[in-house]
């Protein structure tokens, strides 16, 4: 029992080493997610909500704290992946309603943002 304690601490602890090197920082485009999929689940089994600050990510673990940072106007926010993305999707991120609105682009539909992981 001890063993299994120590090498599931030992993952979680070499995870999140990983997802918080700074070179998994990336820049590309985020798009805020449509009004039908309020209410759905999501990937992790959480039901999604515009008004959360989630994200859908190709390849984070579920749970994990991204700082997405508005490359125009440099507003950032931090959401949590609770989603995934289609492997062909050629956006970076996909977040929530009020992430976008909070990163100022809900207008535009889209943006350039730098996505990096929170340690």
């Amino acid at each position: 029992m001890k063993n299994t304690l120590a090498i599931a601490i030992l993952c979680l602890t070499f995870t999140s080493v990983v997802w918080a090197a700074p070179e998994l920082a990336q820049e590309g485009s985020a798009v805020y997610y449509s009004d039908i999929f309020q209410g759905k689940p999501t990937a992790s089994g959480d039901i999604f909500d515009q008004q959360a600050m989630t994200a859908a990510y190709k390849s984070a673990p579920f749970g994990t704290k991204l700082k997405v940072t508005n490359l125009e106007n440099g507003k950032s926010v931090i959401v949590i992946v609770n989603d995934r993305m289609a492997s062909h999707n050629r956006n970076i991120i996909d977040v929530s309603r009020r992430a976008a609105q909070e990163l100022g682009f809900e207008e535009q539909g889209t943006a350039r943002v730098s996505v990096e992981p929170v340690p």
